[in-house]
Formats: C-alpha cells, structure tokens, sequence
C-alpha cells in the first residue's frame, strides 16, 4: 500500500495571483505560516515555515527544501511531513477560465500505523492550507485565526522541535 493523498480546490483568481500567495513570503504569512516563512519558494533553496499557532505549542519551525518551481505551474517540496521523515509535496496549479485550481499531493511515508495517522493529519492540514488560500486570495481574510486553539497538539505528530518563547 502507499500512503499518499491529493486535495483540490478551485480559487476564482488568476493563476498568476494564486501562485503567488504561495510563493511569496509576505503572502504566505498572512493566511498560513503564522510565524513566518523565511523566504520565497525558489528552487534550490531551504526556507523556514513558522507556525505559532499550535495549541500546546510555542512556535514551531519547519525546514522546507524546495526542488522544482515552475512559475504559475509547479511548487514541489520536500519537509518534515511525519516525526523523522521527510515526505514530498507538489502543488500544482492550473488556470481554468479565469480561476486557478489548486492540488496538494503529498507522498512518501512508511507504512506504519504512526504514519498513516500523520498522513491524514496533513491531509486534514493541506485541505485547511486551501480553505485559507482561498479566502485570503478572494477576499483578503485569515481563516486561520483563532482555528486550532485546543484541538490538537502538533508537536506530537512533527519532530521538528519549537522555538524558544520570546
């Protein structure tokens, strides 16, 4: 069996302003990392994606190293998608009229029960990550705000260790 799953959704702007609230910094902060991404989504390149929204949680802080970019096509990643293991992510995106449908497919975890519960967890996330993306990009709004507080607490499913209090 592999573990793997894809989410989609259709955003009613053009895919050049879709992929840009992914792929640049400022943007992606303001609906998603709410502690930060470090840099553009360029290839090559290893950014920081901040969280500082995870109840129980101080902010946690996730290496993202990208592989492929295809401006208004293809962001393709690898991360810590489950504790000590790196899976891989591809956002596609495709202009459809004159909206953009976006797809988030990720792959790579081994076939253990542990992984299995981290895989829907991200699914769960991913699907989130395109409610938001969808807001933010249609009508400017956080969806994010406020949406975790006491359901989980991410640092159980991730390895990657929080960041000191400030």
């Amino acid at each position: 069996m592999k573990l793997e799953f894809t989410v989609q959704t259709r955003i009613q702007k053009s895919v050049a302003e879709v992929f840009d609230a992914v792929y640049d910094p400022k943007k992606l902060s303001g609906y998603f990392t709410t502690g930060g991404a470090s840099a553009p989504l360029d290839a090559g390149t290893t950014v920081e994606w901040a969280f500082a929204d995870n109840p129980g949680d101080d902010i946690l802080k996730f290496p993202v190293t990208v592989k492929k970019v295809v401006p208004n096509e293809l962001i393709e990643f690898v991360w810590e998608g489950a504790k000590n293991l790196h899976t891989s992510v591809v956002m596609q995106f495709e202009a459809v009229e004159d909206d953009t449908i976006v797809r988030i497919t990720e792959i790579g975890w081994r076939e253990t029960q542990d992984d299995l519960n981290s895989s829907y967890l991200n699914c769960f996330g991913w699907g989130q990550m395109l409610c938001c993306l969808k807001a933010f990009a249609e009508y400017e709004i956080n969806l994010r705000t406020g949406a975790y507080k006491g359901l989980y607490k991410a640092s159980e499913h991730h390895g990657t260790k929080a960041a000191p209090s400030k």
